[in-house]
C-alpha cells in the first residue's frame, strides 16, 4: 500500500447537485460525519424512546437509552465542571452578584479577587462589549505566561503572537481561508483525520493529499511520507500550503514522540527551502495539545526557523467546557503578512466570544498552592484525570477481548478507534444494499455496521470512513467518556452485537 494519497475534492459521498434551487455545491460537498446520517438516526430514536416511555409507557426498542460516543462532549456524560472556573465565570458574568449580603463570604477569597481582576482588566465591567479582534490582551498575555511555564522558557511568546478564537474549530476554518483560493493550493492531511479538515478544503475548493497514519505502529507518522505527498499534489499541479498534525490523534488517540515531531519539522523546512519560487511559504498546521512550538524551538538552525501554527481549546479533556467555544492559536515564524492578515480576518469576525476568552484565560491560569481554591481544584483535576486515564486503559482492552475487533492504547485525546473484521458476506450485503439504493442512501460496510449497531444497542459511534481509512479496513471511533458502569454496559452490548454479525454472516 503506497503511504500517502491525492484526495479529489474529499468527501466520502457526493451527493447530486440539484439544479434548482442553487446551492453552494462546494457545501453540498462538504460532510461531517460526526454529525451525520448516523447521530441523525440517533436523535429520531431518542425522540422515540422519550414518547414511548411518558406517562410510565414501555418503548419496542431493544434498548432504554442512546449512549452519544460519536462527539467528545465530556459533560453530556456528567463530568463535573471544574468548579473554580465556574464560580469565577459566574461573577464576571454577573457582578452584580458580588453586591448581594453574604455572596462573597460564602466563595473562597481567590475567586472574588480574580474576578474583580478580569472585570477591571476588561474595561471596568464592559463585559458585553466588542473585544480586540484577536482577543483581550490581558487575555492573550495569560496564555503566553501558560506556554512559557508548560515549554519551560524564561522568555513568554509575544502576545501578538497569540490569537484568542471561538474554539479550536473557528481557528482551522479561519487558517483554510487564509491559504486556500482554489484547486492549486493544496493541505497535507493524515489518514485516518477529523473530518473538520477535509470539510474545510471542501468548502474552500482546495486539493487534499494524504499521508496514512501507521496502525501497526501505534498510529505512528513517518516523516518520509510526506515527501510522496508533495509530489502527488505537484503532479495536480497543486502547491502544498499546510501540513495538518494532529497531536494527540483525533480520531486515532497517539501522542507522537519528539523525534517524530523532529521530522516533521525538518520535512517542512526542507520542503520551503525548495519551493523559494513560492511567494506563500509551506507550513505545519498543529492541531494539538502540547503544541510543536517547543520542539521546533529547540532544534538547530535552520530547522527552528519552521512556520507552525498550534492549537489549543477549552473543549475536551478535564476541562471539556465545549459549548464555551474557547481556544487560542500560536504563531510561530509567521511572515508578516500572515500576520496582518490573519488580523485582519479576526476583525471582520469582529471579536471572539467573551465566555471562551474567559474560559481559555481560567485554563492557562488555575488555582496554584496557597490559593484558597487550589485543595478542591486540584481535587477535582486529579479526580477527573484519574478517571479519563483509566477508562481509556478498559476500554482498549475490552475491544482487544472481542473476536473481529482490535484497538491501539489510547495514550492522548479522548478517543479510541478500533479496527473492524467484516465477514465477506457481510460487506457483500452492503455492496448489493448499496447497488439496489438511490445515491444519497448508499453507505460505507462499516457505515451500514454503525448503523445497526445504532438500531440494536443505542450506541453511536462514527464510521472509520467518515474519517478517511486505508482502503480494505473498517474502523469506528468512539469516546472513552461514558463511566465505567455505562462504558461496561457498552462494550457488552457491542461484544453481543459483533459476536451476531460473525455468526450470521460466517
Amino acid at each position: 500500500m503506497n503511504s500517502f494519497l491525492l484526495v479529489e475534492r474529499v468527501s466520502y459521498h457526493k451527493p447530486n447537485m440539484p439544479t434548482a434551487p442553487y446551492v453552494n455545491p462546494r457545501v453540498l460537498e462538504a460532510q461531517f460525519a460526526v454529525r451525520g446520517p448516523i447521530p441523525m438516526r440517533a436523535e429520531q430514536l431518542q425522540a422515540q424512546l422519550r414518547a414511548e416511555t411518558a406517562d410510565g409507557g414501555t418503548s419496542v426498542l431493544p434498548f432504554t437509552e442512546i449512549i452519544h460516543c460519536n462527539i467528545g462532549n465530556p459533560h453530556a456524560f456528567s463530568q463535573k465542571p471544574l468548579t473554580f472556573y465556574r464560580q469565577v465565570m459566574a461573577l464576571v458574568d454577573a457582578p452584580m452578584l458580588m453586591e448581594i449580603d453574604g455572596v462573597v463570604a460564602h466563595l473562597p477569597s481567590d475567586v472574588v479577587a480574580r474576578a474583580k481582576q478580569y472585570l477591571q482588566q476588561s474595561g471596568d465591567g464592559k463585559t458585553g462589549a466588542y473585544s480586540d479582534p484577536t482577543g483581550h490582551l490581558w487575555v492573550r498575555e495569560a496564555v503566553a505566561a501558560f506556554i512559557a511555564r508548560r515549554d519551560g522558557t524564561t522568555v513568554a511568546p509575544d502576545a501578538r503572537n497569540i490569537i484568542i478564537a471561538d474554539g479550536a474549530t473557528s481557528a482551522v476554518r479561519l487558517i483554510m481561508q487564509l491559504f486556500i483560493a482554489g484547486p492549486s493550493d493544496g493541505v497535507l492531511i493524515p489518514i485516518p483525520q477529523f473530518p473538520l479538515y477535509t470539510a474545510q478544503i471542501s468548502l474552500f475548493d482546495g486539493t487534499a493529499a494524504a499521508y496514512y497514519l501507521d496502525e501497526g505502529n501505534q498510529w505512528g507518522l513517518n516523516a518520509q511520507d510526506l515527501d510522496g505527498c508533495v509530489k502527488q499534489l505537484k503532479q495536480s499541479n497543486a502547491s502544498p500550503r499546510l501540513l495538518v498534525v494532529i497531536n494527540p490523534g483525533n480520531p486515532t488517540g497517539q501522542v507522537f514522540t519528539r523525534a517524530t515531531m523532529e521530522g516533521v519539522a525538518m520535512t517542512t523546512t526542507l520542503f520551503s527551502s525548495q519551493m523559494k519560487c513560492i511567494k506563500r511559504t509551506f507550513m505545519v498546521l498543529a492541531a494539538c495539545l502540547r503544541a510543536s512550538a517547543r520542539v521546533i524551538l529547540h532544534m538547530p538552525s535552520p530547522y527552528h526557523n519552521t512556520s507552525c501554527i498550534s492549537l489549543h481549546s477549552t473543549s475536551k479533556g478535564i476541562i471539556g467546557e465545549c459549548s464555551r467555544r474557547g481556544g487560542y492559536m500560536e504563531l510561530l515564524n509567521i511572515a508578516p503578512i500572515h500576520h496582518a492578515q490573519i488580523v485582519k480576518l479576526c476583525s471582520i469576525n469582529v471579536c471572539s466570544n467573551f465566555n471562551g476568552q474567559v474560559m481559555t484565560a481560567l485554563m492557562c491560569t488555575p488555582p496554584v498552592q496557597g490559593d484558597a481554591s487550589y485543595p478542591q481544584f486540584r481535587e477535582e483535576y486529579d479526580g477527573i484525570f484519574s478517571d479519563l486515564k483509566e477508562r481509556a486503559a478498559s476500554l482498549a482492552i475490552e475491544l482487544n477481548t472481542i473476536k473481529g475487533i482490535t484497538c491501539n492504547s489510547v495514550d492522548g485525546a479522548i478517543y479510541a478507534f478500533p479496527q473492524i473484521q467484516l465477514p465477506h458476506k457481510y460487506v457483500a450485503r452492503n455492496d448489493a444494499l448499496c447497488a439496489a439504493a438511490p445515491p444519497a442512501e448508499r453507505m460505507a460496510a462499516d457505515a451500514r455496521w454503525a448503523l445497526e449497531l445504532l438500531e440494536a444497542t443505542g450506541i453511536v459511534v462514527v464510521p472509520g470512513s467518515g474519517f478517511l481509512q486505508p482502503e480494505g479496513t473498517f474502523h469506528f471511533r468512539t469516546t472513552i467518556l461514558p463511566p465505567k458502569t455505562q462504558m461496561a454496559a457498552m462494550t457488552s452490548s457491542i461484544r453481543a452485537f459483533h459476536t451476531k454479525i460473525n455468526e450470521l454472516y460466517a
